[in-house]
């Protein structure tokens, strides 16, 4: 949810650590700050940390970076999405202990702690914040006094004390050689570089400097300076390092000539897509990492959260088809709190493109408590849905900066297309033909999409005509269905006006009241040759006899279409993937003509990490 990054190495700290919360920013953009531990002087007996934080933007903080800043090696930054407390100055992060020596970030909710502040001022502690975070800071100042100054073994200590999901860095004025932190369902990754190291929230803060990166695990504490990575459990043992190569670049997570990082990654789909596909079609494709037995399923449960549950509607109808298998999807902050029954013939599919999404992850946990088998669909390598499921489907799409999310959603499909393909090939529910057909129209999907973004600027010249709408419905039937709800949140995300995604044959059961003359209504059309063609036909032009302007996505025209979207032809199960980019276009458009914000739409942070 916050973006979190921290530095210590040869170069000065500063303009590292702003560099990397600039990558972070979509994280969350209530406020943002950062400590620096100015270089030991003997003169300087105070010691104490360089501290500046700003509510709102990343902009607001730089403005203050003015005037004579110190020298300083090491720095932690922060970029925050709010939750205990407003987002203020005061707030914002990071917080101090009351020498203003030692500095904490905090990524997470702590549960419990009101109790450890009312034991923390009956000690003494004075507080000048709402947060939950501030109580880390005054408990690690006394942990570490009480471990004669060492930090690592101090945030040890309070990890025992502290309830709820957090991400912490921690530096001392006394030490600035050094930063601590520490994770518990929540992200945090190292950054190792040449003389120098980094710790982060997400990779793509530290990858324009390193490519090499060291995941973390549960409850695990990490300890860097410039020249040293120490990994212990809670425990104080150490832990191997486990080592990786980011697969992307740094310009990957760059803008690249587009004005919003949004429309860049709408464009960067064909690519995304077929990365996804690279490797697992075919005979000799292998579509899960860590394979297991994915015979003797009886069931298939589908547990996501926003976009991605979307993905997991949409690729239900694929999987019951192909695989002959019952398919339920479940929001996963729902989940586990109905206990659901579970056992070892049920396949439960977690959808995450973080791979850290809490709902998502305590739905997992819940799930494998009850024996069943876990498919994780991840876009991010070592993160804790990946790392805790029994087998994986990967998704590449590369970084997505934009807090709506366009071409993790497409390989997200991809993914259980490819899933529902390989649990029909294990139990051989379709004919090796019909799989082979399958496979081939799967492999073209990258170049439809290419054509119909070769096609979009009239599209986005349209939407800009409907730019005062105060409302915008959308129709779909089949796995149209769920590609409108999708398109109905990216327009609310987005636009921030009214937005609602129907499936068609529900018209008619009362969401019809809402059509009044000129209301934009975007209709999804089947294909000609399927069989719910003719009664979608029918339900557009139930709206259009009320006033509704209608706006046709399919790949032949009705006559009843005031405007006409125009996709290349493909199966009905494999149309969303092309259907709705369109949508996506409509949304950023909308967007755009309103003056909102498009990549860091309000209130919204990328990677929601607390429940």
């Amino acid at each position: 949810m916050c973006g979190i990054v921290g530095y210590v190495g040869k170069s000065q700290a500063l303009s590292l650590v702003i560099d990397g919360l600039r990558k972070l920013e979509y994280r969350g953009y209530d406020s943002a700050g950062i400590a620096l531990a100015p270089d030991l002087q003997p003169e300087n007996l105070e010691n104490k940390l360089w501290v500046e934080k700003k509510a709102g933007k990343l902009s607001n903080l730089e403005s203050q970076l003015t005037g004579e800043i110190p020298n300083a090696h090491s720095a932690i930054g922060h970029t925050r999405w709010a939750t205990h407390g407003g987002p203020t100055d005061l707030n914002a992060h990071p917080h101090l202990d009351n020498e203003g020596k030692l500095a904490v970030i905090h990524n997470g909710i702590i549960e419990n702690y009101l109790d450890l502040r009312k034991e923390l001022e009956a000690k003494g502690h004075k507080f000048t914040s709402q947060t939950d975070t501030e109580s880390v800071a005054h408990l690690l100042s006394d942990a570490r006094k009480a471990h004669h100054g060492d930090l690592a073994a101090a945030m040890r200590e309070i990890c025992g004390k502290l309830r709820g999901s957090f991400t912490l860095l921690a530096i001392h004025a006394d030490d600035p050689s050094r930063i601590v932190g520490a994770r518990r369902n929540s992200p945090l990754v190292v950054g190792a570089g040449e003389g120098e190291n980094f710790l982060a929230s997400d990779v793509s803060a530290f990858i324009s400097q390193t490519k090499r990166a060291i995941e973390l695990g549960q409850d695990e504490v990490a300890e860097i300076t410039a020249d040293s990575i120490e990994v212990t459990n809670l425990k104080g043992e150490k832990l191997p390092l486990k080592e990786y190569e980011i697969s992307w670049n740094a310009q990957a997570a760059e803008r690249g000539g587009y004005e919003h990082f949004m429309l860049k990654e709408i464009f960067e789909q064909p690519k995304a897509i077929s990365d996804t596909l690279i490797g697992r079609l075919g005979k000799e494709g292998k579509v899960i990492e860590n394979n297991i037995d994915l015979k003797n399923i009886s069931k298939v449960v589908i547990v996501a959260c926003g976009t991605a549950y979307h993905a997991g509607l949409v690729g239900k109808y694929a999987m019951e088809t192909w695989a002959h298998l019952p398919v339920d999807v479940e929001l996963a902050s729902e989940y586990r709190y109905r206990e659901p029954y579970a056992d070892e013939k049920t396949l439960v599919v977690a959808i995450s493109q973080s791979g850290e999404t809490m709902d998502t992850l305590m739905a997992l946990r819940y799930a494998k408590s009850q024996g069943a088998k876990i498919v994780a669909i991840c876009n991010t390598q070592g993160a804790s849905i990946a790392r805790e499921a029994d087998a994986i489907v990967y998704t590449h799409a590369g970084p997505e900066i934009a807090v709506a999310s366009t071409k993790a959603f497409e390989t997200q499909i991809i993914a259980i297309y490819l899933l529902a393909l390989q649990l029909a090939k294990v139990n051989q529910t379709i004919s090796p033909e019909l799989i082979a057909e399958l496979e081939y129209e799967i492999e073209s999907l990258p170049n439809k999409v290419e054509q119909i973004l070769e096609t979009v600027e009239p599209l986005r010249e349209l939407t800009r005509k409907f730019k005062d709408a105060n409302s915008m419905l959308f129709l779909g039937r089949h796995v149209g269905y769920p590609t409108v709800l999708e398109g109905a949140l990216k327009l609310k995300e987005l636009a921030y006006m009214h937005a609602e995604g129907f499936a068609g044959g529900e018209l008619k059961h009362g969401p019809i009241a809402l059509i009044d003359n000129g209301t934009p209504v975007v209709a999804i059309m089947p294909p000609a040759n399927s069989i719910i063609a003719e009664k979608m036909a029918s339900n557009i032009q139930e709206v259009k006899a009320r006033g509704a302007v209608i706006i046709q996505i399919g790949d032949h025209k009705l006559a009843s279409a005031d405007h006409y979207i125009h996709i290349p032809t493909s199966p009905e199960f494999l149309q969303p993937v092309l259907a709705v980019v369109p949508l996506q276009v409509i949304a950023y458009e909308m967007a755009v003509a309103r003056g909102n914000d498009v990549d860091q739409p309000r209130n919204l942070a990328k990677s929601v990490t607390v429940e």
